[in-house]
């Protein structure tokens, strides 16, 4: 049995399990307990990387809403494949999967719920396979996601506008629509960060405080989406090559790499990381932990510790979307739910408090709701009293192909070569020349001494990459567009750059890696000697 067949058992397994098991307090057991188990029920079949805290409140206030009015009750049927990246993997592999047996897509569940616009706009973009060779070649073709066009009503009624700072609230052609705006920022431990005697972090670059050696907890862009947009984020405001030099640091600087991102805010929490890089909901979700404990404990009212921080005029606002999957088995109601989503209704779930008129009833979600007029009329109710609409900023640096890059390099400047990386940036930090007064990025053209120059001209020096016509720089951000599209796109596969049978990211992360490992080894040694002298 191939890959891809094992792949759609899963996902067709991971589907029927919600199906079987239910919740004991799901609206379906308290409706049938009053009016009978002949009664038929509406059901949506939602796939979501979202917690459980969010999926019960959705859950039950759908289940009002639908009843109020509609006039008949419908409950919400959760499947929890994992994150919003494993997701669109595995309905990737298995679209691939039916294409190839030229059987419909689609068909087990309704809609997708939660994660970031990248993904979403990812999933609209057609699933190609090709059946057969030569003459006999046939290809198969089919989104994952199904345009919904939404009464105009119900969508100028929630957004106002269809843009905040050149991001889209919902897809024009209605492939997903945004419910909660999310922020990247920085989380910290007000206690650690005192005993560093380092003040509260306002700006990327603050990462880069040679005080927070060993302190920084982050998180591998390859396996968490809002990871990879934050660091994405960044390279859009600062741009690509200041962006790296802080990246760099920050992994100089950390204790760690985690696989998801919602570990950094427990690290900080903790005291085991000071600060780190975090989305907004993850980050304000251990502030709600923390908040609940003290209140059980009977410390009501007490500071916080922990804080979370988008930096101003370097933070972006990205939607978290919902979308219907293709050929979905509960079309009408899974187009109410997603008028329920952009309704008032749903939309104070987001911040009011638990219990509060129109709020949640068991938990405090702490997310940042999408509709306009509810920072105008609403604010002063709202438990973060954040306007993410005022902290958004267009970017500066708007090319995606930085996105591409920065997984792959990442890894290998700041994770792969963890130890090396740690032993330069502690040899660079002690050579008596390094200004111990600047706590931000220091590069080779801020210093004058001789050695140290040319110790932070190798720290921050990016390989060169092949092309079928020479070497072109990596750092050339106007070189990225065609790297990718030769690398990562396939456009010079027959050129000999990569084994024909092996994977391009592998090729280069081959190349990476020793440039990498050399160049720190190379100050590490520097050091050495300069000490044995």
């Amino acid at each position: 049995m191939n890959r891809i067949a094992l792949f759609a058992i899963a996902f067709a397994a991971l589907l029927a399990t919600p199906l079987l098991l239910r919740w004991s307090d799901s609206p379906r057991t308290q409706i049938v307990a009053k009016i009978g188990a002949a009664t038929p029920m509406r059901e949506v079949v939602i796939l979501t990387p979202s917690n459980e805290q969010i999926r019960i409140e959705f859950g039950q206030a759908f289940s009002a809403w639908h009843q109020n009015k509609y006039g008949e009750p419908a409950e919400v049927v959760w499947s929890t494949p994992g994150g919003a990246v494993e997701i669109r993997r595995m309905l990737v592999s298995t679209w691939e999967s039916r294409l190839a047996q030229n059987i419909p897509v689609g068909g087990d569940a309704d809609l997708i719920f939660g994660g970031g616009s990248y993904e979403f706009d990812t999933l609209k973009k057609e699933v190609t396979v090709t059946v057969g060779a030569g003459a006999d070649a046939k290809k198969y073709s089919a989104t994952i996601l199904e345009p919904v066009q939404l009464p105009e009503s119900v969508v100028m009624g929630c957004y106002g506008v269809a843009e905040i700072a050149g991001q889209n609230l919902y897809d024009p052609k209605g492939y997903w629509y945004g419910v909660a705006l999310s922020t990247f920022g920085i989380v910290m431990n007000l206690d650690v960060l005192d005993t560093l005697h380092v003040e509260p972090l306002k700006s990327w670059s603050d990462l880069a405080d040679p005080r927070l050696f060993g302190w920084v907890s982050l998180v591998n862009p390859s396996q968490s989406g809002s990871v990879l947009s934050a660091f994405e984020s960044i390279s859009q405001r600062v741009g690509w090559r200041d962006s790296i030099d802080i990246l760099r640091r920050a992994g100089a600087n950390a204790r760690g790499f985690a696989a998801s991102g919602s570990r950094v805010p427990i690290d900080v929490a903790s005291g085991d990381a000071a600060a780190g890089v975090a989305i907004d909901f993850y980050a304000r979700f251990q502030i709600q932990s923390m908040v609940d404990a003290a209140m059980h404990a009977g410390r009501q009212g007490s500071e916080p510790k922990v804080i979370f921080t988008a930096p101003a005029g370097q933070s972006s606002v990205d939607p978290d979307p919902i979308g219907m999957l293709r050929n979905p088995p509960h079309k009408e109601t899974a187009i109410r739910f997603m008028e329920f989503c952009l309704s008032k209704d749903a939309q104070r779930l987001w911040q009011l408090r638990a219990g509060a008129p129109g709020g949640p009833r068991r938990f405090e979600l702490r997310r940042m709701p999408v509709m306009r007029s509810l920072y105008t009329q609403e604010l002063p109710q709202f438990i973060d009293q954040v306007d993410p609409i005022a902290i958004a900023t267009a970017p500066m640096f708007d090319n995606p192909s930085m996105r591409a890059f920065t997984p792959l390099l990442f890894q290998t400047m700041a994770m792969d070569t963890h130890t090396q990386l740690r032993a330069a940036w502690k040899a660079i930090l002690s050579h008596p020349a390094y200004p111990k007064n600047n706590f931000g990025v220091v590069r080779a053209s801020d210093v004058a001494d001789t050695q140290l120059k040319s110790w932070l001209e190798k720290f921050d020096a990016l390989p060169m990459v092949a092309t079928p016509h020479g070497y072109v720089e990596l750092a050339d951000i106007n070189q990225l567009k065609k790297l990718r599209d030769g690398w990562f796109k396939g456009e010079w596969k027959d050129q000999g750059l990569w084994p024909e049978q092996g994977a391009p990211v592998d090729t280069l992360r081959q190349k990476f890696l020793p440039f990498f490992k050399e160049n720190y080894q190379w100050i590490v040694d520097q050091a050495a000697q300069q000490k044995s002298a």
